[in-house]
């Protein structure tokens, strides 16, 4: 027993050890971790001297000046003034009573802090001098190639204009009815703001809804004010004082539906900054003067009789002049309230359409039943419900009810993509890439039909990989409408929005209801919630999307939430608690869409139960640890890592890894736009084996540099089918050629027709040459190298080669490569000394082997290893050196020539004459030796060697 106390107390004072010596050491060294955190400081003043230069030169050139310099100059300010408080806590600590304690704390901070520093040192020389760009024009600018500027709002727009220019006029509102125009207006008098330069800065948030997302209004104007905020940090804080940095700023807020603290965004207004007007829109004047008190309000009134009319007829054609068809129309354009949303909507619908259509759908606008929906007229439901009637087929209107489940805003189309495969919405079509073309056809029938609009931004922050517009739009109107055309669907859609305890309540009441035990797809909009019920009975339901808004907490799943919802096929979570997971995840055995984005995620290995499951989306989680589970799940077609930042290790046990057909992935690693975000070291590191077969988005298997100690058991690579990869890796130019691949045996290069080249290492602008295999590349253990349909390669090596470089390589075939000049240099086939099987078919060489320097002596090229030579579909082919070089093949034993149109004859002995070029120059042979190896002449006709040597 004493034996046993004294090894642990020995173990326990090792473990210590280190620690004690660290702590110590910051007393030890106080003085020089002070004095090297004063000239980290000084360093970081002169860095941010220097890049203050071109900056400065930016705005007066009136440039923007990119985020990421902006950041660093806001962070270097920072530090700056920080490190004055620093000093005077160092100089107060040196006269306390306590100054061990002091002196340790401060020495701490100081070398953590001087790390820091150095790093953004680092990353400030890493701008390179680029730190600004063009502004793009406005951008609402493109929202108004279509507007229509109606003399009856002309008044309206410049009460507001001249409101913005009274400089005692700081809170403005505009109020109408939903579909009026509000949105349209507003963007308008921001234009118009913007030409007459009445304010520095213009920031926009549309759409704001009934459950305004506080987070969500933070992060859209810190975008457009170039702001990123830190993991956190007092986001309302950091944007307050942003916006007082603009002496004139505008802030427009469209569409409140009630009070909204702009103390809480961080928008300062009143006497906290003069400089800052807010203009806001709403379908209600009381939200405006009561709730956020503003001091005017606009109303915004219906179209005149002939403006609507006019619109109608730009929208729906000259036909309705028709004399049979003018009355029915003009009755048509009345039931739409001068509302333009209603107007558009079905004057698109009905143009082109024959009398009897337009007297069925006036027959149907008269007969319209009274709406509950608040801020919408009888007229306009019975409008935008006439054009959903009006859609050709159960696809196109299954797609117009999935925009109306996926919440406010922006609806993504790769989202759609991803929730109308799984929900089988496209008839016979089982493909992805089929179903991309389908998804775009119904899109563009919804936006003839102006059911959906296009995206108002630039769509720049979250790019689509399939689609050249990554979002669409649905207007508020037409989204409240297709939301009450839903909840009457016999398939029982339901969205439903709970703000507060109150309402969590009424939620568990109704989840006892028939009405949601029936329900097939349901969207929940929760807010200010802490827990859902604790279970939700819906046997039929599919489709589940819960987004959570909470501003200080996350919400909570219950454990059993999901026990009794197996048929669900489609979960939806943003912004949840998922520590621990629920396990009723388990029981979702037909669940094929997974997304938990922005959720806070601790242990998921539930998911390799999940054995259907095709989509996993963990986009901006928490998550630190992909489970090993993943590898279980073999019907996995896209797996969405980004922004995960907190991921430090990336299937460090996965040994084996295919990914066939996924049109979605960009990249294995790293599958995001952000720059600043770098994948973990040891990612794949145990992995044995990568294929990776009809990838048609695949850029690159690793977006930006390997990272350390990645790949480093990789035996076998094999890429096929990927129409746009143009480099495998990139590999920075410091990077060790022997410490990339060191195990890798096996390389496949399939059907690549975009492929310049294995590694990528050029700087920004510069031109690599089509060499697949260029000097940083070493590969040392490869022994077999497979390379077909290369359609931009002109030689598979460079003229320069590290030591050793392919020397196992037993086996290699090329095929289908049409700009293949040669296959070697002289040099680099005196290196492959190992070679067994070499098979080269159907490529444009005309040499085997080419002579880099022409004057040098010719050599004998020695294969001391082939067996095996073959020779296929070569129609340039005229020689197998492009010099008179002597060639020995002594252990060869099959040698096939087919189909090579230019080769005269096989073998000649180097010293003989001859009035034919032959295939190969071999030395004179000894007496009773045979001379050449087996060869196959099939198909070639040729005769092994000339005639005056048989003689």
């Amino acid at each position: 027993m004493v034996d046993i106390v004294i090894s642990v107390a020995v173990e326990v004072a090792k473990c210590l050890v280190d620690p004690i010596k660290r702590q110590l050491g910051y007393l030890l060294n106080y003085r020089r971790n002070i004095t090297d955190l004063n000239q980290q400081i000084e360093n970081l003043r002169r860095e941010r001297d220097e890049l203050q230069i071109p900056v400065n030169e930016a705005y007066r050139q009136g440039d923007e000046i990119f985020p990421r310099v902006q950041e660093w100059l806001t962070y270097a300010e920072g530090i700056i003034l920080e490190s004055n408080d620093f000093n005077e806590h160092e100089r107060k600590a040196s006269k306390s009573c306590f100054y061990l304690k002091s002196r340790y704390q401060l020495s701490k901070q100081a070398e953590k802090q001087a790390a820091k520093i150095v790093d953004k040192i680092q990353e400030a020389r890493n701008f390179g001098g680029r730190v600004s760009h063009r502004p793009p024009p406005f951008s609402s600018s493109a929202s108004f190639k279509d507007y229509e500027a109606f003399q009856s709002r002309e008044s309206t727009f410049n009460q507001i204009m001249e409101a913005l220019r009274n400089e005692d006029m700081r809170m403005l509102g505009v109020w109408g009815m939903g579909g009026v125009g509000k949105t349209t207006l507003v963007k308008q008098v921001a234009q118009q703001a913007e030409e007459d330069k009445l304010f520095h800065k213009v920031v926009m948030v549309l759409h704001i809804s009934q459950t305004p997302n506080i987070t969500e209004i933070q992060e859209k104007i810190a975008r457009m004010l170039g702001l990123k905020f830190e993991a956190g940090e007092d986001r309302a804080g950091r944007l307050k004082q942003r916006l007082k940095g603009e002496e004139k700023i505008l802030v427009i807020l469209d569409d409140i539906w009630g009070k909204l603290d702009l103390g809480e965004i961080g928008i300062p207004y009143g006497d906290d900054h003069k400089g800052c007007k807010v203009l806001l829109t709403s379908r209600e004047r009381q939200v405006l003067s009561k709730d956020m008190r503003t001091q005017k309000e606009f109303h915004l009134q219906h179209l005149s009789e002939d403006e609507a009319w006019n619109l109608f007829k730009k929208t729906a054609g000259d036909s309705v002049e028709k004399p049979e068809l003018r009355p029915i129309a003009v009755d048509v354009a009345k039931k739409c309230d001068g509302l333009p949303v209603a107007i558009v909507t079905i004057a698109n619908t009905l143009r082109g359409e024959s009398v009897h259509v337009w007297k069925n759908a006036l027959e149907g606008l008269r007969t319209a039943a009274p709406t509950s929906i608040r801020g919408v007229t009888e007229g306009v439901y019975s409008c935008l419900e006439l054009s959903y009637n009006h859609l050709k087929g159960d696809e196109v209107k299954s797609l117009f009810l999935l925009c109306a489940l996926l919440g406010d805003g922006d609806i993504s189309m790769d989202r759609l993509l991803q929730f109308a495969m799984c929900l089988n919405l496209f008839e016979g079509i089982y493909l992805w890439e089929k179903a991309i073309n389908r998804l775009i056809t119904l899109v563009e029938n919804l936006k003839a039909s102006s059911l959906l609009l296009d995206h108002e931004g630039d769509g720049d922050e979250y790019p689509s990989l399939l689609f050249d517009h990554a979002f669409v739009r649905m207007h508020d109107v037409v989204r409240d409408v297709a939301r009450s055309i839903a909840s009457k669907d016999p398939h029982r859609f339901v969205v439903r929005e709970a703000v507060g305890s109150e309402e969590a309540v009424e939620l568990r009441e109704w989840q006892r209801t028939d009405e949601c035990r029936n329900c097939t797809r349901i969207s929940l909009i929760c807010r200010n919630m802490d827990e859902l019920p604790k279970g939700l009975v819906c046997p039929k339901l599919e489709f589940f999307l819960l987004n959570s808004s909470n501003d200080d907490a996350y919400l909570k799943i219950p454990d059993a939430f999901f026990q009794d919802t197996k048929q669900l096929r489609i979960l939806d979570l943003s912004k949840v608690s998922l520590t621990p997971s629920p396990s009723s995840l388990g029981f979702l055995s037909n669940l094929q869409t997974l997304r938990l984005n922005q959720c806070q995620i601790q242990d998921i290995t539930v998911i390799g139960e999940l054995r259907k499951l095709q989509v996993l989306s963990l986009a901006e989680s928490n998550i630190e640890q992909l489970p090993n589970e993943v590898a279980q799940l073999s019907d996995l077609r896209m797996l969405d890592l980004q922004y995960c930042e907190s991921l430090e290790e990336g299937f460090v046990e996965l040994k084996y890894l295919t990914l066939e057909e996924c049109p979605t992935v960009q990249y294995i690693l790293h599958s995001s736009t952000s720059v600043e975000w770098v994948p973990p070291p040891n990612t794949f590191c145990m992995l044995e084996e990568l294929i990776l077969d009809g990838l048609d988005n695949l850029e690159a298997v690793c977006h930006g540099p390997i990272p350390m100690g990645s790949f480093g058991n990789l035996r076998i690579l094999r890429l096929r089918s990927c129409k746009r990869l143009k480099y495998v890796f990139s590999l920075p130019a410091q990077h060790g050629r022997e410490s990339a691949f060191p195990q890798l045996q096996h390389l496949e290069l399939s059907d690549l027709p975009e492929l310049i080249s294995f590694y990528s290492t050029r700087s920004s602008g510069t031109q690599e040459s089509m060499t697949v295999f260029s000097q940083q590349v070493a590969l040392q253990g490869l022994e077999s190298l497979s390379v077909r349909g290369l359609d931009n390669i002109r030689a598979l090596w460079s003229d320069q080669l590290p030591a050793n470089s392919f020397s196992k390589l037993r086996k290699l075939q090329v095929r289908g490569c049409n700009k293949l000049l040669n296959l070697f240099l002289v040099s680099v086939a005196s290196a492959l000394v190992q070679l067994e099987d070499l098979y080269i078919s159907k490529s444009g060489v005309e040499a085997i082997v080419a002579n880099e320097n022409e004057d040098e002596a010719a050599p004998l090229l020695l294969f001391p290893n082939l067996t095996s030579l073959t020779l296929s579909g070569l129609h340039q082919l005229k020689r197998f050196c492009s010099k008179r070089f002597s060639s020995s093949w002594p252990l060869l034993k099959e040698l096939k020539v087919l189909d090579c149109d230019k080769v005269e004859i096989l073998f000649q002995e180097i010293n003989s004459e001859c009035e034919l070029e032959p295939l190969f120059w071999v030395e004179q042979q000894e007496p009773k030796k045979t001379p050449y190896p087996v060869v196959d002449l099939r198909s070639s006709g040729l005769p092994a060697q000339s005639e005056s040597q048989k003689a």
